[in-house]
């Protein structure tokens, strides 16, 4: 069945998932971090109605995904960012050391999910071409976001490497169930725009009460 597909344009878009995926966390301007976001979700629309020639339900997906996760979404982060600062809280770890961290973790998790992805996922068409290069690049942008969200200290930031986790989780669904009708209604109801406003609007009440978004100032709310 992958061959079916627009391989080359699934490809393409899937090198800049990655692209993508590195710049929302090493950007330490958030509004720039927020635009790198915000290109990743219209790369996973197209990813999405890539899939779609032989599921028609996966184009309402797209569509709802366009609007939270390249409208919505990207309008509550600049928001807030206007709201706060653009320049990230200082992370627990340096630029450099970072980058080489996340560079380290993009290169192990997809090569050993690509090369172990029958042991994460047994069905025979996960195995197949353009399948198992998906489901790679979705756990890889998993542990991208996770890292995120363990390395950095800036709330919004946080918010971010949460988004990264659900376009990581959307893209292995698409991948693992692109015929499926139920696939498209799985991926509408979990959109998490909810979700993130009601973070970002936590994260405006740590910014009124503390003067900043710095996470490690939560330890002071029980006070």
């Amino acid at each position: 069945m992958a061959h079916e597909y627009n391989v080359d344009l699934i490809e393409t878009l899937l090198m800049l998932m990655v692209i993508t995926s590195l710049l929302t966390v090493e950007l330490r301007n958030l509004k720039r971090s927020a635009l790198a976001y915000c290109a990743q979700a219209l790369l996973i629309c197209g990813l999405i109605v890539a899939f779609a020639a032989h599921n028609h339900a996966l184009y309402a997906w797209a569509a709802v995904a366009f609007i939270t996760k390249a409208v919505i979404i990207p309008l509550l982060l600049f928001r807030f960012i206007r709201e706060a600062s653009e320049l990230e809280v200082k992370p627990y770890i340096g630029f450099g050391p970072s980058v080489l961290i996340a560079s380290v973790v993009l290169f192990a998790f997809y090569t050993i999910t690509h090369r172990y992805i029958h042991l994460l996922a047994p069905t025979a068409e996960a195995s197949m071409g353009i399948f198992r290069t998906n489901l790679a690049i979705s756990l890889t942008v998993f542990a991208l976001g996770l890292y995120a969200i363990l390395s950095r200290r800036d709330a919004i930031k946080t918010v971010i490497g949460l988004c990264l986790l659900e376009n990581a989780v959307h893209l292995s669904l698409v991948s693992l169930a692109p015929t499926l009708k139920e696939t498209a209604l799985i991926g509408v109801v979990t959109e998490v725009v909810v979700t993130v406003y009601l973070l970002l609007y936590v994260i405006r009440a740590i910014k009124e009460r503390f003067g900043t978004t710095d996470t490690l100032m939560l330890s002071e709310l029980q006070y």
